[in-house]
């Protein structure tokens, strides 16, 4: 099991943007591990999530709810392969503090869950309250988001890792690999800019952000993807409150 605690933050670039942060931070950073490896030195990242019938996480998350829940499958591939690697996971956020729960296993175990609703890997804690929760809130596959990122970690030993996000995509999706998906793009202009780290951002990563003059922005990307694929849900933040009431009326 694998358990992370961090503060995010996240930028909306442009491409010139993209290049000109990118280019301010080699002096600073090297290439994570699986950045190393890949192709072009951009990995593929899928990962299938999970809600209600009626979507109530993603109102959670328009509604500004504390304390929420999210629980995904991720991959890091768009195609099965009984060498590849599954990863279960539990989401939470309070505030602007990100945890996330991670159980790795072989992806044959994937098949096994689409047979018997349950892993075969007994007394994993993760695995144990990610099917209590798609059982007991009656959870279901909801959507596909893929893109594919570059990461980076800092030189200098620090709990730190910064990563950009090309070509964020969604679909709707019952099973991790559908066939023939149709990807339909969040931002097609832009890439997700994200800082990850456990307590203050360095001294000389803040001169980064500032001089390129970086705004923070929420970007959820289940949100983003159920916006993608359903236009007629989007909701504008000004009607937060009102928003607030229909959650509410909604699910009490």
């Amino acid at each position: 099991m694998r358990n992370t605690s961090r503060f995010e933050y996240k930028y909306k670039l442009s491409q010139i943007q993209y290049y000109a942060v990118k280019n301010a931070l080699m002096p600073y950073v090297n290439p994570d591990l699986y950045t190393e490896k890949a192709k072009d030195n951009r990995y593929l990242v899928r990962s299938l999530y999970f809600d209600t019938h009626h979507l109530k996480a993603f109102y959670e998350r328009n509604d500004g709810q504390f304390g929420r829940i999210k629980i995904r499958l991720r991959v890091y591939q768009d195609f099965y392969d009984d060498k590849g690697t599954l990863s279960v996971e539990l989401k939470t956020k309070k505030g602007s503090r990100m945890t996330k729960y991670a159980a790795l296993m072989p992806l044959s175990s994937y098949q096994y869950f689409l047979k018997e609703g349950i892993f075969p890997e007994k007394d994993n804690p993760v695995v144990d309250e990610f099917i209590r929760l798609k059982m007991t809130r009656l959870l279901e596959p909801q959507l596909i988001v893929q893109y594919c990122r570059e990461g980076y970690v800092p030189k200098a030993h620090g709990n730190l890792r910064i990563t950009f996000d090309h070509g964020v995509s969604s679909t709707r999706a019952k099973v991790l690999f559908p066939n023939s998906p149709i990807l339909k793009s969040h931002r097609p202009k832009n890439i997700i800019l994200e800082i990850k780290c456990q307590q203050k951002q360095p001294v000389w990563l803040q001169k980064i952000v500032k001089s390129q003059n970086l705004k923070m922005t929420t970007n959820s990307k289940y949100v983003q993807g159920i916006e993608v694929i359903r236009p007629n849900m989007v909701t504008p933040n000004v009607d937060i409150h009102l928003r607030q009431k229909s959650y509410r009326r909604r699910y009490r």
